[in-house]
This record gives C-alpha cells, structure tokens and sequence, in this order.
C-alpha cells in the first residue's frame, strides 16, 4: 500500500528497489489513506502570543519533539535569541534520535547543520536546507525523516548564556504502520586542524616536485559509515591560512570496504560543481558557494555544499568519504563539516566534538601577513628595497 510519506521521501531514494525518484511534483496529486498531518511547536498553550521556549540555561537541554509510533518529520523551522552576535548558533548543538535509541543518530552545531559555518550567519539556499532572510534569522529542513517507534529531537546550549527565546515548528505525518523501505536520517559534524607535508605546504609545486596521493590515508573524512544505505550530501566549510588555492584535494570514497577509491575526483571545486578555483557567491538547489572570502587569493573563510538529491551514493556495508586537503594533502586548513545519509538503522555517530573542540582557529589578518613579511625580510638580510617576491638567497 503507498503512503503520504512517498511524496516526500522522493526526495531521496529508498533504500529498497532499483528506482530513484527524481522529484515529488510528479507525486502531489496522489492520494493517500492512513496517514494524518502533525505538527509539534514552541506555540503559547494559553492562546497568547508567547509562542517561545525561554530561558534556557548553559548547559541544559530543551526537547523540541519526542513522539511515539511511526512517521515522517517533513519539515523543520526554528529561530532564537539573541542573536549569533551574542548567542553563537555554533555552541547550541542540535541531536535527533529514531525508535527509541538512547543515543542520537544526528549531532551537529545548529549553525553549521543548517549552512552556516564559524557561529557567522548568512542566507544559504539549498532544496533540503535554508537559512533564511534577516541575514541568517532561521533554520530550515525539509529533509524526510522516517520513524518506526518514534523520534526525538533537542538542543542542548553549551554557550556560556541562556537562550532567551526558542521559537520551532516540526511538522511531520503521523502513520499507522511504518513505511518499508525508508532508512533513518543521520548527520554528522566533524573538524580538524589538517597538518602540511614534512616538506612544506608545496601546493601548484611551488616548493618542488609533488608527490602523489594514491590511497587517502592522510585525507580529512568526512563520514565513516557502517551499514546498509546512501550518502546525500554534505556541508564543507574552509578556513584557510594562506593566499594559495586550498582546493586541489580530490574527494576520494571507498565503498564496501574497497582499498583504492571506488569514486575518485579531479579535485575540490569539480566536486562541488564548479571549476577553475571560484570564489564567487553561487548558490544552486543542489550544490554552491554561499559563503567565500574577500581576501587577497583564497586566503580566508569559504562554504562550499552539495545534496545528492538525485545522484545518491548507494552502498551496501560501509561508506568512507574523505577528501585531500590539498594536492598530496600538503596544506594546512582549518576544515569542518556535516555530512548527511540514510542507512537501514538507526546508528552510533564516530564521535562527539566538545565546544573547545569545534571552535574554528581566527582568520589571518593582515598584520599576520606584514609580521610575516618583516621575518622574510630579515632572513634576507635586511635590505630595504627588498619588494616581497625576490627568490630567497642560496645558502653557502
């Protein structure tokens, strides 16, 4: 028997059968028995016009939904305050959990689960997730999230203060039975400081030959996933240190416990989509740039996204999707990101990132750059007309 949850599970595959949906317009005019409309807000139970959770303490956890039975959450929509200039939306962390696990199958900054990345705030557009006008004063999903025995989701506040007002809507479709075939939702933050080569950040080759990169060993993950399912996107956020193009790393992803790459790219901005080391606004229902530096090159921050809505990656035992940090992974970044899939079960996220851990490294400034021009120029003796891209002497 089909089920409302089609229309919008279309979005994605299932994971059983062959056929991959391509959209849900082909579908609204179905009709369907069995399933009923809900919705679970932060609305005033006295008729008035508080509609908000309020005063949230550090380190306490507010619960948004928490239902039982079978269903699909269709849309989520939350705002709060005070604003990030105050509230970093990076120390709120928002966790879901499915059919009555005690552990969450989604953990991730609110901020950066939603595409903004570094607690900034910013208008991001994507089909399954936006960020909304006021420049980033909403989240909002429309990421389908089946249920067999029910859901759960919460914020936790590790800011250092409260959450003054938490304003949400979460609209799901309540069903007598469970659909088949529909796996579970999982997002995963992760971040790392990327260590350069013994030999130098040698990126474009301007320190020497490269070297080659053949098995990822030294790439930054993005996902490690055990179990049955499909991997539908990701948001990558870049904190680069350096003038020099950050992107050259290829995303490289082993399926099913292949030792070489199963899917090997041709480096990071062909993943997302674009070429020849953009760093323009762009942003596109399944992939783009909502966020790039306005520094000199691509010193700075970046966010970059792409959903594969209609090209998921299937795999049947594991998934690991790691991407170079650099050609040969010879720079140093400061990388986050969130990556987003279905598998046939509910399961354990790697690992947790505390608030210390998460908290992005500054941007380099231009004094940054002027100190490090004055220690070139001493190490080239001192000379005053040195202009800043004379080759450094031989040492005898």
């Amino acid at each position: 028997m089909k089920t409302l949850t089609l229309l919008f599970v279309s979005l994605l595959p299932a994971l059983a059968g062959a056929q991959v949906p391509t959209g849900a317009l082909g579908q609204l005019a179905e009709i369907h028995s069995g399933v009923k409309s809900r919705r679970v807000s932060s609305y005033d139970r006295n008729g008035g016009n508080d509609d908000r959770l309020t005063a949230i303490a550090p380190g306490a956890r507010a619960t948004l939904l928490d239902v039982k039975g079978a269903g699909t959450i269709t849309h989520i929509w939350i705002t709060c305050a005070p604003g990030a200039d105050k509230l970093n939306r990076d120390d709120l962390v928002l966790r879901m959990f499915w059919d009555g696990k005690d552990y969450p199958s989604v953990e991730a900054p609110l901020g950066s689960f939603f595409g903004n990345g570094w607690g900034e705030t910013y208008n991001f557009i994507s089909a399954p997730l936006a960020v909304t006008p006021g420049w980033g004063r909403a989240y909002v999903s429309y990421f389908p999230m089946p249920f067999a025995t029910g859901a759960r989701i919460e914020i936790e506040n590790q800011s250092e203060q409260p959450i003054e007002a938490l304003y949400f809507n979460i609209d799901y479709l309540e069903m007598a039975t469970p659909a088949e075939g529909q796996g579970r939702f999982h997002a995963w933050y992760n971040r790392e400081v990327t260590e350069a080569l013994p030999g130098g950040e040698n990126e474009w080759g301007t320190l020497g030959t490269q070297g080659a990169n053949v098995d990822g060993k030294d790439n930054y993950l993005i996902v490690d996933i055990q179990g049955r399912g499909h991997f539908v996107g990701v948001n990558y956020y870049v904190n680069c240190p350096t003038p020099m193009w950050y992107g050259e790393g290829d995303e490289m992803v082993f399926i099913d416990g292949d030792a070489k790459p199963t899917l090997n790219g041709t480096g990071t901005e062909d993943y997302f989509n674009t070429a020849w080391c953009p760093k323009e606004l762009f942003q596109h229902p399944y992939f783009g740039y909502p966020r790039v530096n306005g520094e000199t090159g691509w010193l700075g921050r970046t966010h970059v996204y792409r959903f594969h809505v209609v090209d998921p990656i299937v795999f049947e035992k594991s998934c690991r999707f790691t991407i170079e940090h650099g050609h040969n992974n010879a720079l140093t970044l400061d990388l986050a990101s969130v990556a987003y899939w279905y598998q046939d079960t509910a399961a354990r996220l790697p690992r947790s990132f505390t608030r210390v851990e998460r908290k992005p490294l500054p941007a380099i400034s231009p004094t940054d750059i002027h100190l490090w021009r004055d220690a070139w120029r001493r190490q080239q003796g001192g000379e005053p007309k040195l202009w800043g891209n004379e080759r450094q002497k031989q040492q005898p």
